[in-house]
C-alpha cells in the first residue's frame, strides 16, 4: 500500500473523530448568555481535544511525508494510534460533561498517555520499515520524551486536582501547538 493510501484513510479518520466531537455540542435551551454558562466545561474540552487532535494530524501529515515506505506493521501501528484518536470524542464529552471531575479528567489524561504511547510506536515502525530521514530528523525528541511523563503526571494529579491535571495537559499541548519542524527540515536536506 502506497503512503498516500494510509494518508488519505487517516485523514478521514480523523475527519470523522472531530466531526464527532463538534456533535457532542448541544445547543442551549435559551437565547440568552446566561444559557451558555453550563456548556462552558464542555466547550472548553472541546477546544482543548481540537488542537490535540490538530496537532496529532499536523504532526503525523509530516511524519507520513518522511516514510520510505509503508509496511504491514506500519498499518497496523498507525490503526493503533486512531484506535486511541478515536476514543478522544468519548474522553472529552466525559470530562466536559462532569465539569472536569476528578476521574474523567484522569481517563482523558489516560487517552492522551496512550495516543502518544501509540503516535511514538509509529514513529518508531516507521524508522524500522528503513525511514533514515525521520530517524535522523526525530534526534533526541525531548517533547516526545517529555509529554508521557507529563500526561502520567496530570492523572496522578486528577483525583487530587482535576484543575492542575487539567493545567498539564494544557501545557503539553502548548508546546506541540507550534508544528514540529524537525521532519521539515530533514526532508529538505535530504532532498538537497
Amino acid at each position: 500500500m502506497g503512503k498516500n493510501r494510509l494518508e488519505a484513510f487517516s485523514d478521514g479518520v480523523i475527519a470523522i473523530i472531530i466531526t464527532i466531537m463538534v456533535l457532542e455540542l448541544k445547543v442551549p435551551h435559551g437565547s440568552g448568555l446566561q444559557a451558555l454558562a453550563p456548556l462552558l466545561p464542555v466547550f472548553l474540552s472541546y477546544i482543548l481535544s481540537f488542537v490535540y487532535v490538530g496537532i496529532y494530524w499536523n504532526n503525523h501529515h509530516h511524519m507520513l511525508h518522511a516514510a520510505g515506505k509503508v509496511s504491514g506493521a506500519v498499518l497496523w501501528a498507525n490503526l493503533l494510534l486512531l484506535f486511541w484518536l478515536s476514543l478522544f470524542p468519548f474522553a472529552t464529552g466525559w470530562m466536559g460533561e462532569n465539569h472536569f471531575a476528578p476521574w474523567p479528567t484522569a481517563f482523558y489524561g489516560l487517552v492522551l498517555l496512550m495516543a502518544a504511547l501509540a503516535y511514538w510506536v509509529l514513529q518508531r515502525t516507521i524508522i524500522t520499515a528503513g525511514s533514515i530521514t525521520l530517524g535522523h530528523a526525530i534526534g533526541r525528541d525531548w517533547k516526545g520524551k517529555l509529554s508521557p511523563l507529563l500526561y502520567v503526571l496530570g492523572i496522578a494529579l486528577a483525583p487530587w486536582s482535576p484543575a492542575l491535571a487539567q493545567v498539564v495537559y494544557v501545557a503539553v499541548a502548548l508546546t506541540w501547538l507550534v508544528p514540529d519542524r524537525r521532519i521539515e527540515k530533514a526532508l529538505a536536506g535530504a532532498a538537497d
